[in-house]
């Protein structure tokens, strides 16, 4: 992208010559910007216009402050910080008599030209002898300077409506230009790229004076003021991720600076990006203009290319042991881990990852990003221990040994159905089945399989049992697909597999049909009633609806409920889900165990919770960042949605239905386009991402940005309004005084 800087004087047309740059460029195909500071376009004040072009769409709004290229219209100009910012070897060009050489001592590094674009102008009658327009003769020397044809000049010229003596000067500057290219770029010293506010001299306070302001501020009844509001992704995430910073850093394709954003909460972005429900999309407020951020890709592919090193901040002599190593485990092991205490993880199976390896498909969350993503908690020095169960008794001996023990086993308790076969090997639990799977000791081969429920264990299986051989796969769920609780796009892909799935169905009873191994299911249909305590409208049976469905096999994925039984008697559970306490020992409940959410998000962001808590136990230190309410989150009705333009989604890509069948390759394969082009699509709702749309439109100037910092003069501010109206994101607002 090249960036064009244009410093004049109000009346000289410098604004109108960044359109016909931008015109020159339109014109071939490029993506372009022109536009000015119009709030200084008084006749005789300096003034600042900008030009981008680029072969690529441009959604970079904001003033231009390192520009490739700086072009001067008025010489009186030159020493009021025109290369403030100014990228090394770009060029400046002057207009005025005197030759490039003239200028050398004063910008070196720079490459310099000059054209006396005045008395062009004057010499072809365009605006007056006192103030001559010179933007057309600037245009042709622009285009020999940056090596533009004159033939695009002439055409951008027709097609703004500048013809006869515009074309003329065009063409004589086009001829007349002086150019001096030698330079060295290794002797410039770059200012810091704030653009100077400068004045004319006063006609009444003499010369070298500003000039004369009168004190408006008083005059107001508002002021305008900056407030940072949560965005609904922030507040909605389970794991506590700052999804609008992590894609903040990926929008200016800073990969490493996402991933290390992201590994402040989770240890886990490459698993989430694959498993994670992604609340984040559902709230997100895009999806109002042309349909959420995919957040869930974005943050798989800095978890996949990111590259970031972990280390312990401190060395502490606590130990704790954490039973369990699933992902609330694992989070808090990460956690504590970091802040330097000594961890154990005791896990009771032969590998770490509990549900995240036992649990969810290998087509889903391959096995080498599961493996690499522990490898990175365990280099914080973790001590591990698989095939290690805990009883009452040994929780207790731990209790003894360790200053804090963490439980995070999870939900361990399966819920069934009463259909008359349910200890057979006809029916099998969702979570069996698919720990089977995984562990590679089952085959459907040939089998119709019906598989009862409506969360991702239930899809998994499903398509799990596909995979393995089934003749067909059919998933019965007692309410209808708004009220599943899968993953929509597993149940989009599970539809395209050619899976089917009865809505509103509700089995009964299960009988065996002869010797041959089949079985017929009884179900009866069902429909919603009221909401029930989930929020879901809660179904109801449809009486004399009772139909039959054969069948080789059930599975049953109807959700898992805690396991208690670990804990002595005298434990109490607290009812905020935070953590449990056994009487005054440091046990502690985590994830699952303590909260029932059932998501590895969640899981994640209890485990984190659990962990800081434990450290402000210990240390008193408070790491963990006050709840915001839902008032602090600003939602799509207080943004100025008007002001965005639409940008289509990716929506990413997976391998054919096709390909899908007996293999258990990744459907997903990621974003099909660069991940910085899908992050760009954030809102950035409530945070100021530097705009300059209320610097721009300041009618009176009195709005400025000095680096990262926006100040308010107010002092001359009428509190008119036109900066938090132009804000698309609800950072400005306007309070009585």
């Amino acid at each position: 992208m090249i960036e064009i800087r244009i410093h004049g004087r109000g009346g000289q047309g410098g604004v109108t010559l960044a359109k016909i740059i931008a015109t020159t460029r339109f014109l071939k195909g490029d993506s372009v910007q022109a536009f000015g500071i119009y709030a200084a376009e008084r006749s005789g004040a300096p003034l600042q216009a900008f030009c981008r072009y680029d072969d690529q769409t441009i959604t970079n709004r904001n003033l231009i402050y390192e520009p490739d290229h700086v072009i001067v219209l008025d010489p009186t100009l030159v020493p009021l910080g025109i290369t403030s910012g100014l990228k090394p070897g770009g060029w400046i060009l002057i207009n005025t008599p005197e030759s490039p050489e003239h200028f050398g001592d004063q910008f070196t590094g720079y490459r310099l030209a000059t054209i006396d674009a005045t008395s062009i102008a004057i010499a072809n009658n365009l605006g007056t002898k006192t103030v001559p327009i010179v933007n057309t003769a600037l245009a042709g020397a622009v285009a020999h300077m940056l090596g533009f044809t004159m033939t695009s000049v002439e055409k951008a010229l027709e097609h703004l409506g500048f013809v006869g003596d515009n074309l003329t000067a065009a063409h004589q500057a086009y001829q007349q230009v002086n150019m001096n290219a030698a330079c060295d770029p290794e002797a410039i010293t770059v200012e810091h790229p704030v653009i100077p506010k400068t004045f004319t001299p006063g006609f009444l306070e003499g010369g070298g004076a500003q000039m004369p302001r009168i004190i408006t501020g008083q005059w107001a009844k508002e002021q305008p003021d900056r407030q940072q509001m949560v965005p609904p992704c922030n507040h909605v995430c389970p794991a506590g991720n700052d999804v609008q910073g992590f894609l903040a850093a990926m929008a200016r394709n800073e990969v490493d600076a996402a991933l290390r954003t992201l590994l402040q909460s989770s240890p886990f972005p490459s698993i989430c990006g694959r498993v994670c429900p992604a609340p984040c999309m559902d709230s997100c407020n895009r999806i109002h203009l042309d349909g959420a951020v995919n957040v869930r890709d974005i943050e798989r592919s800095i978890g996949d290319l990111g590259h970031a090193e972990i280390k312990p901040i401190a060395n502490r002599d606590e130990r704790i042991a954490i039973i369990g190593s699933g992902p609330a485990g694992l989070t808090a092991a990460y956690h504590l881990g970091r802040l330097g205490y000594q961890v154990t993880l005791l896990e009771g199976g032969d590998e770490l990852g509990g549900l995240l390896r036992t649990g969810i498909p290998s087509y889903r969350l391959p096995r080498e990003v599961l493996d690499a993503e522990i490898e990175r908690i365990l280099l914080l020095g973790i001590e591990v221990k698989t095939g290690h169960r805990v009883s009452r008794q040994g929780l207790v001996r731990l209790a003894n040994e360790f200053d804090a023990v963490l439980i995070a086993t999870g939900l361990q308790e399966v819920r069934s159905l009463q259909l008359g076969l349910d200890d057979t090997d006809a029916v099998v639990q969702g979570i069996d089945f698919l720990d089977q799977v995984n562990r590679g000791e089952v085959r459907v081969d040939n089998e119709d399989v019906i598989i009862v429920g409506g969360g991702n264990t239930a899809l998994d299986a499903a398509r799990s049992a596909l995979r393995l051989g089934a003749n067909s796969v059919r998933v019965v769920y007692r309410r209808t697909r708004a009220e599943m609780p899968a993953i929509s796009e597993e149940v989009d892909q599970a539809i395209e597999e050619d899976i089917a799935i009865d809505y509103l169905t509700m089995p009964v009873s299960m009988k065996p049909l002869g010797e041959n191994g089949r079985h017929v299911l009884t179900c009866r249909r069902m429909e919603l009633g009221e909401p029930d305590e989930s929020g879901r409208r809660r179904p109801v049976e449809v009486s004399g609806s009772d139909f039959d469905i054969e069948c080789s096999r059930m599975i049953l994925a109807l959700g898992q409920s805690q396991d208690m039984s670990v804990f002595p008697e005298g434990t109490e559970v607290r009812e905020n889900g935070e953590l449990i306490g056994l009487l005054e020992k440091p046990v502690y409940a985590i994830g699952d165990l303590a909260t029932n959410d059932g998501t590895v998000a969640a899981a994640i962001g209890c485990g984190r919770r659990s962990a800081l808590h434990i450290h402000a136990l210990f240390t008193g230190e408070q790491l963990l960042s006050a709840q915001h309410d839902d008032g602090d989150v600003v939602r799509q009705d207080a943004m100025r949605m008007h002001l965005f333009e639409k940008q289509a989604r990716d929506e990413g890509m997976a391998i054919t239905a096709e390909d899908r069948f007996q293999s258990f390759t990744e459907v997903h394969q990621g974003l099909s386009g660069e991940p910085s082009h899908e992050a760009q699509r954030c809102l950035s709702c409530g945070v100021c991402n530097e705009c300059d749309r209320c610097v721009t439109y300041c009618p009176e100037g009195v709005l400025t940005r000095v680096g990262h910092e926006f100040i308010f003069d107010y002092a001359y501010c009428k509190g008119c309004g036109v900066c938090a109206s132009e804000c698309p994101r609800n950072v400005i607002f306007m309070s009585r005084l």
